[in-house]
């Protein structure tokens, strides 16, 4: 079932039901520039079939979800967190289990510090610590081949390319899996340039986002490959070592995309495991 949200200052945001509306929700925030259809199917319907019901959005500035006038209303990652807790809200969710993947991760993070009434458990995906600006010295930038790629025309091929880059060298890499994927974001982009907007928003920092995730209480699982280009592991290790409790769970060949096959269904039994760990424990109370 699709639909739109509001947010608190009358943004639409365009977002997507699956599963059985009574089962635990998961709720997928996907990375910067990102829009909800990033988020493989395989892995949605991986989810559904495990019991849960998904949600999954265009963040603003994204598909069909509301485009901002950013040099009159610039924003910050702040209020990109406030949207995901919106759509909880347009849903009538007191709290949903919560994965993020790469700047949805940050977006989660935020959502367990902040509302951590919200989110029953986190699966944080290719994602780094909230509020490090600058990343510190031991915190290794993107590879240099990701870093100086000469980027096409904007368009679907040059996006194919880039996700090639991104998914690494190790597990083969889906083509024409991405490139469907790629054509249908495209093919359903208000305006594909708005995306760009998030760049910006994500390097406006401000005091909520340096709180320390050792605040965090939520059972965490952080995912991350070990060929990821953009936030090498050490980003995801840091992670797990900030978050009280955290698993971290390392996955051999996976870059920082999920266009290899069977790589969507390896993560949604991730995402399950915590779910059912988090619900199991629940139960037992």
């Amino acid at each position: 079932m699709m639909t739109f949200v509001t947010t608190a200052r009358s943004l639409r945001l365009w977002t997507e039901r699956a599963g059985d509306p009574g089962s635990p929700a998961v709720l997928l925030i996907a990375g910067s520039a990102a829009q909800g259809y990033t988020w493989p199917d395989a892995l949605v319907d991986r989810l559904v079939a495990g019991g849960l019901q998904v949600i999954r959005y265009d963040h603003r500035d994204t598909g069909r979800s509301g485009i901002v006038d950013f040099e009159r209303h610039p924003y910050s990652l702040t209020d990109l967190s406030t949207d995901a807790v919106a759509v909880l809200d347009g849903y009538a969710l007191p709290a949903a289990h919560v994965a993020g993947a790469s700047m949805g991760g940050v977006i989660a993070q935020w959502m367990a510090v902040h509302e951590p009434a919200r989110v029953r458990s986190l699966t944080l995906l290719s994602s780094t610590p909230m509020g490090l600006d600058p990343w510190p010295g031991d915190l290794p930038p993107m590879a240099p081949h990701l870093r100086n790629r000469e980027a096409g025309p904007p368009g679907v091929e040059s996006d194919v390319e880039l996700f090639r880059i991104m998914n690494g060298d190790v597990l083969p890499f889906d083509e024409q899996g991405a490139r469907a994927m790629l054509e249908r974001c495209w093919a359903r982009a208000t305006d594909p340039s708005a995306a760009a907007h998030h760049f910006p928003a994500c390097d406006r920092m401000s005091p909520d986002l340096r709180v320390p995730l050792s605040a965090i209480t939520a059972p965490t699982t952080v995912v991350h490959g070990d060929q990821d280009p953009m936030l090498p592991l050490p980003h995801g290790e840091a992670l797990a070592a900030a978050i009280p409790g955290a698993d971290l769970k390392i996955v051999e060949g996976m870059g920082h995309v999920y266009c290899s096959p069977g790589l969507p269904e390896r993560l949604a039994d991730l995402i399950l495991a915590r779910v059912n760990q988090r619900d199991g424990a629940d139960s037992g109370r």
